[in-house]
């Protein structure tokens, strides 16, 4: 938000300090025309305003950034972002031509019936009959890629295999999908499978306002036993900034009608729906409270009942590192019985584990489906998953070190050579503060700090930034922005990919005052 009058003071001041022709000692005056040609280029790129706005919206890769040549110099910041932005997306259609989207599942469920539900008269002559018998009962593949064609097409190929008690099968699909406005795309789908014959599809979506929109999806299978056609529309409105209202209606296979609500807001989600249709109808009301943490755990409750019973289940998801979010799921219900579900998402992989422990309502079967996982995943968190986690993170620091070592090494040369051309500078503001009563930095310390006792093996990174800060000192007021301090002149990063903060003891008006500030907060001091 500077003006053109602060950066021409600002200018000024610099060059002041850096001009070569104001050192006589040949180092000096070497590392000062260094800085002084730093400065230089700086202040070129902010004086002009085309320039300036590349800088302003996207930093150093937006001047970098090919193709400026073409622009007209006449644009303004608000049409420099636009073609930046065409820039951008050239590169990245460049890119999706040689990407694809793969998204999977795997589910394996488990019967483990055998743990609550054992009959012992009718094992007791069956050798091993001791150990109860948990097995694979059924399994799911399911695998999609995408191919984009063009900006506006794209090609999908899925497939999947299921398998349950010994018999199973599997289908293909192909999907060729049309973006055909801002407002909506379809689709064509085509698809064919060993139990079912050939499918034909047809998918619409429509922008209706800028708070509805109506999905419709219609399908036509062929089998043995004829053409089984099927149509599927959803209605869907925006009721506030956080719920959506859903209508939709099925025709076809399992003809049903629906409706739910689902409030999402950055705390909880709610969501409560009804069916009525064949052969299932039902009611269902479920709670995800969404804690705010840097694992972002997630405690979620729901209920549902119809004509086949009702379910009740209970359960948490956690983020256990940067790609997966694991989660556990307790499944009570009458005539069900009990299961336990464990899903992980691994980037765009889901891997699904049912497991029915019980056909019958048993309170232990409950009990342990609810604290087995429980003792399970903190066990393996603290003896796995943290150990694992802070070695990884070690090792991408010490990698992020080594590739910016010359880097850091040069910025220190640099700000060592700007502390020693500022030491004169200083002397006076110094002595003019002094007159005046002001303000006067008296150490200041920038880098990592060790506060918690629980970190007092870490060790403190920081370096002496008393000098630099004295010479931002003007008019008995000292003023930082919301921006890494590692990049304010005499500064740079003493601890790669740390977190860090600048420490400052000065003195106003002859009483001592003490500021910690985070390395992006911004500061002015003296506070009020």
């Amino acid at each position: 938000q500077a003006s053109q009058e602060e950066l021409k003071a600002a200018y000024r001041r610099l060059c002041m300090l850096y001009h070569p022709d104001k050192h006589r000692d040949p180092e000096l005056k070497t590392q000062a025309e260094q800085l002084f040609n730093l400065v230089h280029q700086a202040y070129e790129v902010l004086s002009d305003p085309q320039t300036r706005a590349i800088y302003d919206i996207y930093g150093r890769r937006g001047l970098e950034m090919e193709g400026w040549e073409v622009v007209e110099r006449k644009r303004t910041p608000a049409e420099i972002r636009e073609e930046f932005e065409r820039l951008q997306r050239e590169r990245e259609e460049r890119r999706l031509q040689q990407r694809t989207n793969p998204k999977g599942t795997i589910s394996v469920g488990i019967d483990a019936t055998d743990l609550f539900d054992r009959y012992d008269e009718e094992y007791e002559d069956v050798p091993g009959s001791g150990f109860p018998q948990i097995e694979i009962n059924k399994m799911h593949i399911s695998q999609s890629i995408e191919a984009p064609l063009t900006a506006t097409d794209t090609a999908i190929l899925s497939g999947n295999l299921s398998t349950q008690n010994g018999n199973g099968g599997g289908s293909i699909n192909l999907a060729l999908r049309r973006v055909t406005s801002a407002k909506g795309w379809g689709e064509l789908e085509f698809g064919a499978g060993d139990l079912q014959g050939p499918l034909f599809g047809l998918k619409i979506f429509r922008n209706l306002t800028p708070r509805c929109f109506i999905t419709t999806n219609c399908a036509l299978q062929f089998s043995s036993r004829g053409i089984r056609p099927g149509l599927t529309t959803v209605l869907a409105r925006n009721l506030d900034k956080n719920t959506m209202g859903y209508l939709q209606w099925r025709w076809g296979i399992q003809s049903a009608m629906n409706t739910s609500i689902v409030r999402d807001t950055k705390t909880s989600h709610f969501t409560v729906a009804l069916q009525l249709g064949i052969p299932h109808s039902f009611m269902m009301v479920s709670y995800q409270h969404k804690f705010q943490d840097e694992d972002q755990t997630r405690v979620k409750g729901s209920v549902k009942a119809g004509f086949f019973g009702t379910i009740v289940e209970y359960g948490a998801e956690r983020k256990i590192s940067r790609h997966s979010i694991l989660g556990a799921t307790v499944s009570v219900g009458v005539p069900q019985g009990v299961s336990l579900k464990i899903k992980l998402n691994r980037a765009s992989q889901t891997y699904f584990f049912p497991v029915h422990l019980t056909d019958q309502l048993l309170p232990s079967a409950v009990f342990y489906a609810t604290v087995g996982p429980l003792v399970i995943y903190f066990a393996m968190h603290r003896l796995v998953i943290k150990p694992y986690l802070r070695a990884q993170k070690e090792r991408e620091l010490e990698k992020q070190r080594e590739s910016t070592a010359s880097d850091i090494l040069q910025k220190k040369q640099e700000a060592e050579a700007a502390v020693r051309l500022m030491q004169e500078s200083v002397r006076r503001i110094i002595e003019a503060e002094e007159a005046r009563m002001g303000l006067i930095v008296v150490n200041a310390w920038y880098g990592k700090f060790v506060n918690d006792n629980s970190r007092k093996n870490e060790k403190v990174k920081v370096i002496d930034v008393t000098v630099p800060l004295q010479c931002l000192v003007k008019d008995s007021k000292l003023i930082l922005t919301e921006a890494s301090k590692a990049g304010l002149p005499g500064f740079y990063d003493p601890c790669v990919g740390e977190e860090k903060s600048l420490k400052v003891l000065y003195q106003f008006r002859g009483v001592l005052h003490q500021v910690m500030s985070a390395d992006n907060e911004a500061l002015r001091i003296p506070k009020q």
